[in-house]
């Protein structure tokens, strides 16, 4: 624009003179058309990094949410893996004591009562650090309803009455479960 004043407050107006002003009118012209392509190009990589800015964000949402449930299953994972890290010693140790169990029926026959009283003391506490480590006792009882979810039914005895077919006559060997997996079923009679 400054050619094109200078062009025009020359004092000789010639074709020449008119002639370079339509050259610096149209290369104003294009230098508009241009600045105006270059604004529009700036809206479209403003637009563009915008999109851009948005799919970054979106993959980042992503795996941070992929992150927080890998962090959630191992988590989940580790936990159970503790829960049934002790299956296999608490397995080893259940005829142990279910030993106690004869044991204590057979000492509460004698008369000897300190002896009866040291192997029930020995007994609990064998019993309560089971209980620690995750170890309950599936209660099953004679007169339940035989349950196949939960119990191991060993064989079939005519029952003594109607009311008792179908259900527990007697439970062979105790059950138990660590959390809420049953590690060993109880072994029960049912009434046919």
């Amino acid at each position: 624009m400054k050619f094109k004043n200078i062009f025009k407050n020359t004092s000789n107006m010639t074709t020449e003179n008119t002639e370079i002003d339509q050259e610096i009118d149209e290369a104003t012209l294009e230098n508009n058309a241009n600045g105006e392509q270059i604004i529009i190009e700036e809206l479209s990589v403003e637009e563009q990094l915008t999109k851009d800015l948005a799919k970054e964000k979106d993959k980042y949402l992503r795996l941070f949410a992929e992150f927080e449930n890998y962090k959630r299953r191992t988590t989940k994972e580790r936990i159970e893996l503790f829960k049934s890290a002790n299956q296999e010693v608490l397995l080893a140790l259940l005829p142990v004591l279910d030993d106690f169990d004869r044991a204590i029926v057979e000492i509460n026959k004698s008369e000897d009562e300190l002896l009866s009283k040291g192997v029930e003391l020995i007994f609990d506490k064998l019993k309560n650090t089971l209980i620690a480590k995750g170890l309950e006792q599936v209660e099953v009882n004679a007169g339940d309803v035989f349950d196949a979810d939960f119990a191991e039914a060993i064989t079939q005895i005519p029952a003594a009455s109607d009311k008792m077919k179908g259900k527990i006559v007697d439970v062979l060997e105790k059950g138990y479960k660590l959390g809420d997996k049953i590690i060993r079923f109880p072994k029960v009679v049912i009434g046919q």
